[in-house]
Order: structure tokens, then sequence, then C-alpha cells
């Protein structure tokens, strides 16, 4: 369902199974239902959880649509995972995977939606490097709406991790 406003909505993406291409090509075919704003450099992250796979690339989009978050989820993101063939191991959430893609935030709103339900801000923002890092280099002064203090404080709080940088290019 459309709205008739435009969202700001970041995005974070991840992949460990040929990330590079598809990351590459998660971004394309966003950009076919979206306006992609910014792409972050992707982060050569560790796996979480399962650590007997190949690490992770893990990167963050901006984007603007006119979508709601359900209809963000359900008709953009759930595609470009099924065109990536993204595969599910309901026995291991940490498994390997050719793409994943969560939003991380929504404007500045604070909000469940869905069936899981699925939280905007998007916890992991707090919890993991991999998420926080790229959103907070394409937003470092974006204010958390939960936490009131800019993505570039949160990122902070990870000073010690030092992951390889890599610029995916896309066009």
């Amino acid at each position: 369902m459309t709205s008739n406003k435009r969202s700001t909505v970041y995005v974070s993406l991840g992949s460990n199974i040929e990330p590079e291409a598809n990351l590459r090509r998660a971004i394309r075919l966003l950009e076919q239902h979206c306006t992609v704003e910014a792409v972050s450099h992707a982060y050569r992250t560790p796996p979480q959880g399962f650590a007997n796979q190949a690490d992770f690339f893990n990167l963050a989009v901006k984007l603007t649509t006119d979508l709601d978050a359900i209809t963000l989820k359900h008709t953009v993101l759930d595609f470009v995972e099924r065109e990536l063939k993204r595969v599910r191991d309901p026995n291991n959430k940490n498994a390997a995977r050719s793409i994943d893609l969560d939003i991380s935030l929504w404007n500045d709103e604070i909000f469940d939606y869905g069936e899981k339900p699925w939280h905007v801000p998007d916890n992991d923002i707090l919890r993991f490097a991999h998420v926080v890092l790229p959103l907070a280099e394409i937003a470092p002064d974006y204010i958390h709406p939960t936490e009131h203090v800019a993505l570039k404080m949160i990122a902070g709080r990870f000073a010690d991790i030092d992951f390889d940088k890599i610029r995916i290019s896309y066009g």
C-alpha cells in the first residue's frame, strides 16, 4: 500500500554467498522499486552464531519510498531475497545466505509491523557493529529514535572493531 508521503528508510543488507555479486544485484533490484539515495561501503565481518561459514559483507542503503513498511517488506525486500535465491534454514537462523535485507530505520519513527513482528528501529543497531557501522557511515548525524543520540555515537561504542571496508560498485 502506498502512502501520501515519501519516507526515508535505511535498509541493512548482508551476504556471504558470492557477496559482492549478490549485494550489487540487490541494490539494482531495490532501485527498480525505490529511490536509492546512498550506499555505504560493505564491511567484511565474521559470521554471528554459526562460525563455520564464510565471512559476511554487510552494508546499508538509504532509500526513499511511498510504500508503507509491510508493503516494502513483502513487495520489495522479499522479492529481492527470492530473486537472489535466499534459502532460510529453519534449524539455523545464522546459516549462510545469498542475501538478507532488513528495515533498520524508518524516518524517525518507532513501530512494530508484520507477522513476526519486526521492530523499527531494528534492535540489532545497538547490538552489532556490522549493522550500525554501515548505517553510521551514510547517516552519521541521524538521531536514533529511542537512544536519542547520533548513529556515529552508537558506532563509537564499537571503536575497537576494525572491519575491512569494500566499495561495491552497482551502477
